[in-house]
């Protein structure tokens, strides 16, 4: 068991810069200008220079338009959209780099950039019946299709030729869920087991690395000025005496200052988790703070982000990558899990902060990727660190209350019931909305 979680925690947590999304529409283009120019080579460290700008048929699900129509691309000053997602991409990404694709470009042609997502070149078509997680571009000659995961290439040819070989690993790091380690046997016993007893130099390196970028971002949102910058604002809050300089304030706003930079374009880059920055940071953010703040050791840090990680996972697993259930309240959960864990609960009680926390969020919306995710991460937060001082009292929900199920793994089951089937009809009303608004 303690080799597949480390594969499924190597699966799962990764480097991007940007919203997953967006920078998944831009490595993507990317991919399509290496073939325009007969450059497949993704090996290659610069970036694709077009001698014309093709017109580019953009096909997507509902859920990539609603996470990138609105939020701030990396390194394109304050710019958002598909558009420029795609155009950015095109012009300037270099696909070796995956998730990063954009995190080195050269400024000196954003210019050029701004036009192209202007020229009316880049045609953007809603793409039904499909992968909740789907993306096609068509150029001249070249297709390219993502699917299930954000650098899985599922076709990508020219003149009907694919481009992909066998080994071909450079075009997916992240491959179909049938590929993925199975994920199955996760339980919050074995969860909480394993962090007790894996061997700490298996975990610590990733988890350093955690801990490093989102650091890095949170104080950034703390510093600047970006969107509503709510994670500054309690902060802020906190110094004016309107809050208190309390565990659930000071977890709420490092988590959510994060989100603060990284939704409204900072290029910094975030470790993700399950697919998404925002749950990287909402279920790593408040656990470093709370070491922070009770000065554990670095060991029982470690410990902790693994247990907050690999909740947060087990209960996406069962949702989706993507849907109308906000992810972060789902790495919330997690959070809730690992500070009973930190604070030296038992399993009956993190299961318990776990659950009261689903119960409590689990109707919070996933309306794409934006400003205000920030303050919902900083709501999961506040709900999590509720939960857990309930769960720390020996106090929790009962059985048959709302979708709370005989056990904790009930529970989670009807959650992934709640995300993936009752909200489909919530995620098409949401895309509608912001198609016609």
């Amino acid at each position: 068991m303690e080799k597949e979680i480390l594969q499924i925690l190597a699966e799962e947590i990764v480097p991007a810069e940007g919203c997953t999304e967006p920078i998944a529409l831009a490595y993507a283009a990317a991919l399509v200008s290496d073939a325009l120019n007969s450059n497949n080579s993704t090996t290659s460290t610069k970036a694709p220079l077009l001698d014309k700008w093709p017109q580019m048929d953009v096909y997507l699900s509902g859920n990539m338009i609603k996470n990138v129509k609105s939020v701030h691309i990396p390194n394109a000053e304050g710019k958002v959209g598909i558009e420029t997602a795609v155009a950015m991409g095109a012009l300037l990404g270099c696909s070796a780099k995956k998730l990063m694709v954009i995190a080195d470009v050269d400024h000196s042609r954003l210019d050029e950039v701004y036009q192209y997502a202007e020229s009316g070149l880049i045609k953007v078509h809603f793409q039904k019946d499909c992968p909740k997680l789907y993306i096609r571009i068509e150029a001249e000659d070249v297709l390219v299709e993502i699917t299930d995961f954000h650098t899985h290439v599922n076709r990508y040819s020219r003149a009907g030729v694919s481009l992909l070989s066998e080994s071909d690993a450079s075009c997916s790091d992240s491959v179909k869920k049938e590929e993925l380690t199975d994920r199955s046997f996760l339980t919050i016993d074995n969860i909480c087991h394993t962090a007790d007893t894996i061997a700490l130099e298996k975990i610590e390196p990733l988890f350093n690395k955690v801990i490093e970028l989102n650091t890095e971002i949170a104080r950034e949102g703390l510093r600047g000025d970006y969107g509503i910058s709510i994670g500054k604002t309690i902060r802020e809050g906190i110094d004016e005496g309107i809050y208190g300089a309390d565990l659930k304030n000071m977890l709420s706003s490092f988590a959510a200052a994060g989100s603060d930079a990284r939704m409204n374009g900072c290029p910094l880059p975030v470790m993700t988790t399950s697919g998404s920055g925002n749950q990287g940071m909402t279920c790593s953010l408040p656990i470093i703070e709370f070491c922070r703040m009770r000065d554990l050791p670095h060991e029982r840090l470690i410990r902790g982000l693994f247990v907050s990680h690999l909740i947060t996972i087990h209960i996406k697993e069962v949702i989706g990558r993507l849907s109308a259930y906000c992810g972060a309240m789902a790495a919330s959960a997690g959070v809730s899990g690992a500070l009973t864990y930190l604070d030296g609960g038992d399993a009956k009680q993190i299961k318990m902060a776990v659950e009261t926390t689903l119960a409590t969020v689990s109707g919070v919306i996933c309306d794409g990727a934006k400003s205000s995710c920030a303050t919902k991460i900083a709501t999961g937060i506040s709900a999590a660190v509720d939960a857990f001082v309930a769960a720390r009292k020996g106090r929790g929900l009962s059985y048959g209350e709302g979708i709370v199920g005989c056990d904790i793994e009930k529970t989670i089951d009807h959650v992934g019931t709640l995300g993936s089937d009752g909200m489909r009809l919530t995620d098409d009303v949401i895309l509608d909305i912001m198609l016609h608004e």
